[in-house]
């Protein structure tokens, strides 16, 4: 009699993710999204949701839902805690990495199931238009800046790090939950610079209310040709952020064959290309499996090495 209560209260606890194969997706799945919305990762996470509907290669709706706050731990603690859940997506950002190594999230890369990378963004370091800085060498001759983050420590923690390192230039990171609100700062004239993806930005530039100053590619990026890489300018600093999508730990195989094969046709999409690739200046890209483990693994080992460079942590 024990025996078969203990494998009742087992089956009714795995039961509400008991999915098979013909029936999966049986109902709309969430994709958390780890800052506010109007930034980076909530325009790739809205895109994503609209364009797989679009080209119907969903069978169910994708409802985005912003969780943010904590450098990104707040959701990525929530969707870590919905293991087994095969209704859970999760965007990343580099708060997905280095967040953990900073000690301040419980949670890490080897708590979640990778799915894709989908693009690749670049950053593009601003000013606002009102600024006094014109060129990146003027910005670095004021030999110190303030500049906004999305979190504590993310790529642009490490930008302004790299930069520092290659020109001397100290830059005060200011954290903040959101791109939206890191924009809001930048063109209030509360800090001094942002570096953003350019489907942050892109429309503050050609409107006027933004000045760029440098691109974190290797060569110019066709929407901005008069704006020159750092690399250009003698820097040696080039870095951009992965776009990817994760599922909780445990999650069937179905759910993450049916994701993965989803994400893949969405980045071999003539629409992705057009409307957000191109328009946005983000590199095409797609990997998955056991290339994308051996990704994160690889991109936890390069930010902590770029972190203790910077003194962020020993």
């Amino acid at each position: 009699m024990k025996l078969f209560q203990l494998a009742f209260a087992a089956t009714a606890i795995f039961a509400p993710f008991a999915v098979q194969a013909e029936d999966y997706p049986s109902r709309d799945t969430t994709l958390v999204v780890q800052s506010s919305a109007g930034g980076g990762s909530d325009i790739f996470a809205r895109t994503i949701a609209s364009q797989l509907s679009e080209l119907d290669i969903v069978d169910r709706q994708l409802l985005v839902e912003n969780r943010p706050g904590g450098s990104g731990s707040v959701a990525y603690t929530y969707t870590a805690g919905q293991a087994g859940n095969p209704y859970v997506l999760q965007t990343i950002a580099s708060s997905f990495f280095t967040t953990p190594l900073l000690g301040q999230s419980p949670v890490g890369p080897d708590d979640f199931t990778p799915i894709a990378v989908i693009a690749i963004d670049p950053y593009v370091l601003a000013v606002g238009a009102n600024s006094e800085y014109e060129t990146l060498e003027e910005l670095v001759a004021a030999g110190s800046i303030s500049a906004g983050t999305t979190g504590v420590v993310n790529d642009q923690t490490i930008l302004a790090a790299l930069l520092d390192e290659a020109s001397g230039l100290k830059i005060r990171s200011v954290p903040f939950d959101g791109s939206g609100e890191e924009m809001s700062a930048v063109l209030g004239g509360h800090i001094d610079a942002i570096f953003g993806n350019p489907s942050e930005i892109l429309q503050q530039i050609e409107a006027g209310d933004l000045r760029a100053l440098a691109v974190s590619t290797d060569k110019r990026l066709d929407s901005l040709p008069d704006v020159p890489s750092f690399t250009e300018l003698g820097y040696d600093i080039a870095h951009s952020q992965i776009r990817a999508i994760v599922m909780p730990k445990d999650v069937p195989d179905v759910a993450v064959s049916y994701w993965t094969d989803a994400f893949e046709q969405l980045a071999n999409s003539e629409l992705w290309h057009t409307k957000y690739l191109e328009p946005n200046n983000i590199e095409a890209a797609f990997i998955a499996g056991d290339d994308l483990k051996a990704l994160f693994d690889e991109t936890t080992v390069s930010f902590e090495s770029q972190m203790q460079k910077a003194g962020l942590i020993q």
